[in-house]
């Protein structure tokens, strides 16, 4: 029975961290117990903790009392608090068995509450560690989404680059396209002028000598019928042929007719060297080229596009050969001055300047048009991008410029003010040969 009643005193008390009575026992329940062993006829009754500092009590502790009972209160084997019942010396036995009761109850309220304490910490655990299983489980969803997230942000920045450079790479063939049949065009046109041109510029030299061998016998003639030798009257004859014949004034003119003659065989032959030159046809990939000369050339290839009344102002300094694809860069020309000659409101004026600045060759176009308005200036470039009327521009003109530019490390850039005209501002690296 002792050993039953000794073994009912210790309890086995592990969960979480080490508690104390104060932790397992509320005062509620502890103070009503208490009462009641008072009521019970104990003088008083007190909970301390192992060192004996008082917990809870209840009715009058005397120190002197006749008589206590104490039962210990043990938590894991340690000792944590002690019950006091105080009373008369002839109520031992009774006292005794309050001591007894009152440590029952308390051993059965601390069973119930680490029951109670140990479920609850076992729940909370569980409910902690899926809470926190699920936090990991969201962080590495939202982790995984931002990942997916960024990689489809990363392909479609691809995509957009890919879809890019393929729209450029469709513009450089088309212009390369174009190019080739406008130097193919150029060269047969050139061809087939000069043979006619050739035989034309040689007949007229050939009637050169013809007239003036007519000339020379004309003079005979004058000096045979000045003589004395042949009568007045077919000497009369003679001159009124001649005058009705208009001899003086054809001998006078034929000389300015063949000059005239001359000058245009020159200039269609120059028209046609023009056009042979712009397209390059005859030359490879790459040579060194003026840049002077090749502004020169775009412009006399677009006389008939230039109306009368234009002005072109031509500001040119001496400059370094340039090494490129010649039909490229007066494609870059023609393009620019082509796009100033659809801007004019006016009269067309055009500066072109070239210049040297910090090893850089500078080309310069400033028209009087209508300027680019600020919130289309940045998409000028842009292929298939323009403000002409549909079916009046393929939008491909500054983008070939653009494209042809950077290719040779230069840059390209364009200065408006709405109505004041543009000036595109061409700079191409001096050190390429």
């Amino acid at each position: 029975m002792e050993k039953s009643k000794t073994e009912s005193q210790k309890i086995e008390y592990i969960v979480g961290t080490e508690k104390g009575l104060k932790d397992l026992l509320s005062e509620t329940e502890v103070m009503l117990l208490l009462k009641g062993v008072v009521k019970a006829g104990a003088a008083s009754a007190v909970i301390t903790d192992a060192k004996d500092r008082v917990l809870w009590s209840n009715g009058n502790m005397q120190d002197d009392s006749p008589y206590i009972e104490t039962g210990p209160v043990y938590l894991e084997g340690e000792l944590v608090g002690r019950i006091k019942v105080y009373g008369e010396d002839r109520s031992k036995s009774y006292l005794k068995n309050l001591t007894g009761l009152l440590l029952d109850t308390i051993n059965m309220i601390i069973h119930t509450n680490l029951k109670r304490m140990l479920t609850t910490e076992a729940h909370t655990t569980i409910v902690n560690q899926s809470y926190e299983e699920l936090l990991e489980t969201n962080r590495k969803l939202s982790l995984s989404e931002g990942q997916y997230r960024e990689l489809a942000e990363s392909l479609e920045r691809k995509v957009q680059e890919r879809t890019e450079e393929l729209r450029r790479a469709h513009a450089r063939m088309l212009q390369q396209e174009k190019m080739a049949s406008v130097g193919q065009l150029a060269a047969g046109v050139a061809h087939e002028i000069n043979n006619p041109l050739g035989f034309i510029s040689s007949n007229i030299n050939t009637l050169k000598r013809y007239i003036e061998r007519f000339r020379e016998m004309v003079d005979f003639y004058h000096a045979l019928l000045s003589g004395g030798e042949i009568a007045d009257k077919v000497r009369g004859l003679a001159q009124q042929k001649q005058k009705d014949l208009k001899i003086d004034f054809i001998v006078s003119d034929a000389d300015e007719l063949i000059k005239q003659s001359l000058d245009g065989a020159e200039r269609v032959k120059k028209i046609v060297s023009d056009l042979k030159g712009f397209s390059h046809i005859d030359e490879g990939e790459e040579a060194v080229v003026d840049i002077n000369t090749e502004i020169d050339r775009t412009l006399n290839v677009l006389s008939h596009e230039i109306p009368k009344g234009a002005e072109i102002i031509k500001d040119y300094h001496d400059l370094p050969g340039f090494v490129c694809n010649p039909a490229l860069i007066c494609q870059v020309f023609l393009n620019i001055i082509l796009n100033a000659l659809q801007a004019r409101t006016g009269t067309l004026k055009l500066v072109i300047s070239t210049d040297i600045r910090h090893n850089n060759i500078m080309i310069k176009f400033s028209d009087n048009g209508k300027g680019i308005p600020d919130n289309i200036k940045n998409r000028i470039f842009e292929p298939f991008y323009t403000t002409k009327d549909v079916g009046k521009g393929t939008g491909m003109g500054l983008t070939v410029a653009y494209e042809v530019i950077t290719a040779y490390g230069g840059t390209i850039e364009v200065e408006s003010q709405p109505g004041e005209g543009a000036t595109f501002i061409i700079l191409l690296p001096a050190k390429r040969l």
